[in-house]
C-alpha cells in the first residue's frame, strides 16, 4: 500500500466533506424522493448518486475529462443535457403537486418506487452534472501521486467520498422519517412537492446558462 503512504488525509477528509455537505442538486432530489417514497427510495437514490462518483474518478483518472473541458461543443452538450434532465424532474414534481391538491391524508402516503427508478434518478443527477466533473479534474491532481498508477488512487478518494456521501444521506433521510407525519400532510406535501419542483427548474436554467 505504498502508493497510499503520500496522502495528505486530513485536507483530502476536509475537502470531500465540503463537497459533500455543499447544498445542490443531489441533495435536493434525495429529499425530494425520500418524500415521495419513503427512506427506501431516499437511500436508493443517494445511493444511485454515488455510484457516479466512481464514474468521475475513473474518467478523471484516464485524463478523459481534460478531453471534455477541452472541447467547448462536448462540454456544453453535457451541460444542456443536464439542464434538460433537472427541468424534467421539475415538471414531475410540479405535476405531483398539482395531483396532491383536495388529497386526503391517507392518499399521500410515501409511493411505492420502483428500486431502477430511484437508483436511475441518482445516477442521472450526478453524471449529467458538470460540477463533480469539475471538481474531480481539479481536485484529484492534488492528491495522486504520478510514480504510482492512478487509477487505484482515484477510486480510493471515491470509495472515501462514497462513504461520507451516503452517511450524509442516511442522516437526511433518518431526519426526514421523524418529520414523516406532518410532510404527510396534503398541502406540506404540495408545497413541497411545488417548491422542490421550481428549485430543480432553477438549477436546470442556470445550468444551461452558466458559462
Amino acid at each position: 500500500m505504498a502508493m497510499f503512504e503520500h496522502f495528505s488525509w486530513l485536507p483530502l477528509l476536509l475537502a470531500l466533506t465540503a463537497l459533500t455537505l455543499a447544498p445542490g442538486v443531489d441533495t435536493l432530489l434525495v429529499l425530494r424522493n425520500t418524500t415521495r417514497g419513503g427512506g427506501r427510495d431516499g437511500l436508493l437514490t443517494g445511493l444511485g448518486i454515488c455510484s457516479g462518483l466512481f464514474v468521475h474518478a475513473l474518467i478523471s483518472a484516464a485524463g478523459l475529462s481534460m478531453i471534455l473541458l477541452g472541447s467547448a461543443e462536448l462540454f456544453m452538450l453535457l451541460k444542456l443535457a443536464g439542464a434538460a434532465y433537472l427541468v424534467w424532474l421539475g415538471i414531475q414534481s410540479l405535476r405531483s403537486a398539482m395531483r396532491r391538491r383536495g388529497m386526503t391524508m391517507e392518499s399521500v402516503a410515501p409511493q411505492q418506487v420502483a428500486v431502477k427508478v430511484s437508483l436511475r434518478e441518482g445516477a442521472l443527477s450526478n453524471l449529467l452534472n458538470p460540477k463533480p466533473i469539475v471538481f474531480y479534474m481539479a481536485f484529484l491532481p492534488q492528491f495522486i501521486d504520478p510514480s504510482h498508477p492512478a487509477v487505484p488512487q482515484a477510486l480510493l478518494i471515491a470509495a472515501l467520498h462514497f462513504l461520507l456521501a451516503m452517511g450524509w444521506y442516511l442522516l437526511l433521510v433518518v431526519l426526514i422519517g421523524w418529520a414523516r407525519r406532518w410532510l404527510q400532510q396534503p398541502k406540506v406535501a404540495a408545497w413541497l412537492d411545488g417548491i422542490s419542483g421550481l428549485v430543480l427548474m432553477g438549477f436546470g436554467w442556470r445550468l444551461a446558462n452558466s458559462q
